[in-house]
């Protein structure tokens, strides 16, 4: 059996060059004790917030220590993540953490001291042209101050922050740590433990016995702890419904969209357009159903390979030529950063001992950003790097073109720039291979995605909201409420070609988004979103690059949507769904001729 390497014996050019952002250990510590010496300083605009000299002056000094602490936070984590057994970089990891803490509880008298200023006040700062590089920022706090308290009743909510905290920490641990699941026997005959991380594995196995063993079990085990689950739940719902009667909030789903400035009708416009697209749903499952050749479909055969397996043996530097070419329709000036990324040191390729598992992309402000990958060479392992290059081109863009507070973006438009890298790669694939199983396998690929990231996450968003509008209303959720309404949702999104298992009334019980709640649906719009972007730059090339690099370039300066829309996809509208849904009509179509 082959060992992986240890770090030191990595070839260098397959590491990311982290002393890019801190050339050694001892800059590290010099940034840090200089942080440390400066949050005095912080502490002597307390009480002088009202003129535009004292703002401006103490956001500027707010912007320096953020960034010096993102710095401090990222270049410490990412060494961590190198090899997590470590200790010399776990200590570092907490000590970046603590210092994050320090710095944010020293930062934290800013906003409400600036919100005590009556609204014609802070209308007057909004518009002062020494404030205009912090406007949005401005325009932002004078959008919250209906929902900001007084001083005492936000130092109470505060001191609340703990206890609102315990639902989701109560399941994390009882998820994570707690909750053991039985042995099942796997494709071998031999017996396996079922863990979390292992079950979507046997839910891809193409041995129905080991995919029905493996989705009871889970169930079963989920089951036997329905009164406690569905009470974490209950507490969680209460929390959001107890903030947002505090804050004045219409609702807890008004209260989770106001952060992004997103109007209640995106959510409900993606839930309408998607309940109008269910057929497609029906027919893909259809699909599946005659390609598995089973009599019936059930819910543990949603992840079962409809082709046999193809050998798409891709090394690393094969697959950065395809993210290339399936990229060229971006133009050249996001294919130079791309390649700038392949050989600058911004990514770390293989797994090493102790090495983080999984993939992202991260950095900070001033400095190029990195990706952290396991390299398999495999067709996952070349999605994984277009995805996590349109995250790092995305803050390579937006870094470039903004200030460091407009640069941050938010997560509503995160996924919307490594998802769009996604869809212009498949359509290169598919455009490339006139192998027949070849291109059913990256059909098959693309249609799950829409399973997964469209449909059933925006099955997700319906149940929050339904269960956060029956609590509002006085209904209480029992253990059979919650299963009831989640195995309707289920009858109603899956259609009547799949049996759907009494079991999965459960799987609410194992989401652990349902914890940050009114989150999930990001993902669908995001998916959307990029989807309807590709469409657009195939369709119309260089008009709709321009757009999409605008995009790229807005960072956070603006309203997510206001962004968006500059850039040609209107997400207030249902139009970017009704796009994804086309391309997904699509899918089904060449699926459904490939294989007549």
């Amino acid at each position: 059996m082959s060992q992986l390497p240890k770090r030191q014996d990595v070839p260098p050019e397959y590491r990311w060059r982290l002393e890019d952002l801190y050339p050694d250990q001892s800059a590290w510590d010099k940034e840090y004790d200089a942080v440390k010496g400066r949050l005095g300083d912080i502490a002597a605009f307390r009480g002088r917030l009202k003129d535009t000299d004292a703002i401006r002056a103490c956001f500027e000094l707010e912007d320096e220590l953020s960034l010096a602490v993102e710095r401090l936070y990222v270049y410490a984590n990412m060494k961590h993540h190198e090899d997590m057994g470590d200790p010399a970089y776990q200590a570092l990891s907490d000590k970046s953490k603590k210092l994050s803490v320090e710095v944010n509880e020293a930062l934290s008298f800013i906003a409400p001291e600036i919100l005590s200023l009556s609204g014609e006040q802070l209308r007057g700062l909004v518009d002062e042209p020494k404030l205009a590089k912090y406007r949005h920022t401005l325009e932002d706090l004078l959008r919250q101050k209906p929902h900001v308290l007084s001083e005492s009743e936000e130092a109470l909510l505060a001191q609340a922050g703990n206890i609102a905290q315990a639902p989701g920490t109560i399941f994390g641990i009882m998820n994570n740590a707690d909750l053991k699941f039985p042995a099942i026997r796997d494709e071998h005959g031999q017996e396996v433990e079922l863990t979390h991380g292992r079950y979507i594995r046997f839910l891809e196995s193409r041995n129905r016995d080991v995919r029905r063993a493996a989705f009871q079990a889970m169930y079963d085990t989920y089951g036997k702890w329905r009164n406690t689950l569905a009470a974490m739940l209950n507490a969680n719902v209460t929390k959001n419904l107890f903030y947002a009667r505090a804050r004045k909030y219409p609702s807890a789903l008004e209260m989770a969209l106001f952060a992004d400035n997103i109007p209640v009708s995106v959510y409900d416009n993606l839930i309408d357009t998607i309940h109008r697209h269910l057929p497609l749903m029906y027919r893909y499952m259809r699909l599946r159903k005659r390609l598995l050749g089973v009599d019936e479909l059930h819910m543990y055969d949603l992840f079962a390979p409809l082709t046999d397996d193809v050998d798409m043996n891709i090394p690393y530097d094969k697959a950065k030529e395809l993210v290339l070419d399936g990229l060229a329709p971006l133009g050249e000036d996001y294919l130079r950063v791309l390649r700038e990324g392949f050989s600058g040191g911004w990514i770390d390729v293989y797994e090493n001992q102790g090495k983080r598992s999984g993939a992202y992309s991260w950095g900070a402000y001033g400095t190029h950003p990195y990706v952290l990958l396991n390299h398999k060479d495999n067709l996952d392992s070349v999605f994984t790097l277009a995805h996590e290059m349109g995250h790092a081109l995305h803050s390579y863009f937006s870094d470039g073109n903004n200030d460091y507070r407009n640069a941050q973006y938010p997560i509503f438009l995160a996924e919307v720039a490594s998802t769009l890298n996604e869809a212009l790669l498949i359509r290169h694939l598919l455009d490339r291979t006139d192998n027949p199983k070849e291109k059913l396998y990256l059909l098959s690929y693309y249609a799950n995605q829409f399973r997964t990231t469209v449909f059933r996450q925006t099955m997700f968003a319906e149940f929050e909201k339904i269960i956060h509008r029956q609590a509002e209303s006085g209904e209480s959720l029992t253990p059979q409420e919650l299963c009831s309404i989640y195995y309707d949702l289920n009858k109603k999104y899956y259609g009547d070609d799949v049996v759907v298992d009494r079991e999965i009334e459960m799987e609410w019980a194992r989401i652990p988004h349902f914890y940050s709640s009114f989150y999930v649906y990001k993902y669908a719009t995001g998916f959307s979103a990029a989807t309807s972007f590709a469409r657009q730059i195939l369709e119309e090339g260089r008009p709709a690059v321009e757009r999409y690099l605008g995009f790229l370039k807005s960072g956070g300066s603006d309203y997510p949507i206001n962004i968006l829309k500059k850039a040609g996809v209107d997400m207030s509208s249902p139009k970017p769904i009704e796009q994804a849904m086309q391309v997904f009509a699509e899918v089904l179509d060449e699926m459904e001729k490939l294989t007549s």
